[in-house]
């Protein structure tokens, strides 16, 4: 006798309770699924992208828009420094490296950052084509940005005034591209990263009236923000403070900022995987009341096989396996289903030049989902299962 045909056939002939039952598995596994991946590629993304950087120095506001814009380059920043106070800050004893981004533009919805070469050298990124900038008005382009815009060594275009798309284009300042940086999967897969020097001459050239006028521009330079990498764990303690009580710029901990949006998202993904347990709860709650159905329907049944020499385990194995079944459809289809939202997020994500993440990884902690699956579906088939072994073949022949 195969047990797994015969289930299998038990099991589909109620195709309306076998499917509300499987929609319930799919969709518990399919939230808990989600969650893992998104979660997962979040703290990666940020341990990867913050690595290396102490704190965040820019105009008063909101410490995690600084952190977000600055870093990230998620959020609009709260405002630009004096070019002349970030190069006293640099001076420093306290500070092993400082790095500046200068922001203001983008390229179809990718910002042109004014930076240094040691930007790309903190995130040890490699160049797949060409070489970094030498001068302004070139650029090296990450490879997100080169695979959505088309753009290679030797090409030219124009940048668009704002951070949000849509701006004016300053049609008479050309980049160049010199380099395409290959993926790294970091923040800089989706940035054009240019010389300082370049931001201001399109931004200064656009507004001078004059010789006089581009003279005194150049006296007030500005700068976005600043990344900076401490001598010692020690500068932390006095560092901060000293920036925020003394200058009328702010400095930013990415850690402390990031701790606390880390732990304000972890509530969303505590809701889902919530959710998620409900609709497990819900669906083993489902299968054990049809499950025991079945079992009080199929008695006779049941009986006929003990009457062809099927021992109660057999019986017992019968039920069980009917529950398992559905399990190992329900994990597949909510594996599917939990990848496929996260690709579908991911993709969006990419759209908008966010935070990077896919559908198409498979995480250690994914092995659990089938477990998770066969072990709610073993709960629900375990009473009903014992009513089959129980099954008193004498008693029921006699009341037929």
């Amino acid at each position: 006798m195969n047990i797994v045909a015969i289930a299998f056939r038990y099991l589909w002939s109620r195709p309306l309770t076998a499917a509300l039952n499987l929609l319930l598995l799919a969709l518990g596994l399919a939230s808990i699924t989600f969650v893992w991946l998104v979660s997962t590629q979040m703290d990666r993304a940020f341990e990867r992208d913050l690595a290396g950087i102490d704190a965040v120095v820019g105009a008063k506001g909101s410490p995690m828009q600084l952190i977000l814009a600055g870093v990230f380059h998620i959020d609009v920043p709260p405002g630009n420094i004096p070019l002349a106070a970030v190069k006293e800050m640099e001076k420093d004893p306290r500070i092993a490296k400082l790095i500046p981004i200068s922001l203001g533009d983008t390229f179809r919805g990718f910002r042109i950052v004014g930076t240094t070469t040691a930007y790309a050298e903190h995130y040890d990124a490699k160049l797949a084509q060409g070489a970094l900038w030498t001068q302004a008005m070139q650029t090296v382009v990450g490879a997100q940005v080169a695979q959505n815009t088309g753009l290679s060594v030797g090409a030219k275009f124009y940048g668009s005034h704002g951070l949000g798309g849509g701006g004016h284009i300053h049609g008479d300042f050309p980049y160049t591209v010199t380099g395409v940086l290959a993926p790294c999967g970091c923040v800089l897969d989706r940035l054009v990263l240019t010389a300082t020097e370049s931001v201001w001459k399109v931004h200064e050239k656009a507004t001078a009236l004059d010789d006089e006028d581009q003279k005194i521009m150049e006296e007030e330079r500005e700068i976005t923000l600043a990344l900076i990498t401490y001598k010692s764990p020690l500068a932390a303690v006095s560092f901060p403070r000293f920036i925020n009580t003394t200058t009328e710029m702010q400095a930013a901990a990415p850690a402390v900022e990031i701790t606390r949006l880390l732990r304000m998202v972890g509530v969303g993904t505590e809701v889902l995987r919530g959710f998620g347990a409900v609709l497990l709860l819900t669906a083993g709650l489902s299968v054990f009341i049809a499950l025991w159905n079945a079992v009080r329907e199929r008695r006779a049944d049941l009986a006929m096989l003990r009457m062809l020499g099927a021992p109660p385990a057999k019986i017992a194995g019968l039920v069980l396996c009917e529950a398992l079944l559905l399990a190992a459809m329900a994990t597949a289809l909510g594996l599917l289903a939990g990848h496929g939202l996260a690709e579908l997020v991911g993709s969006w994500l990419q759209a908008e030049g966010s935070l990077p993440l896919t559908g198409w990884i498979w995480l250690p902690s994914e092995w659990w989902v089938p477990l998770l699956g066969a072990v709610v579906a073993a709960l629900a088939a375990a009473l009903p299962a014992m009513g089959a072994y129980r099954l008193d073949v004498t008693t029921l022949l006699n009341n037929r």
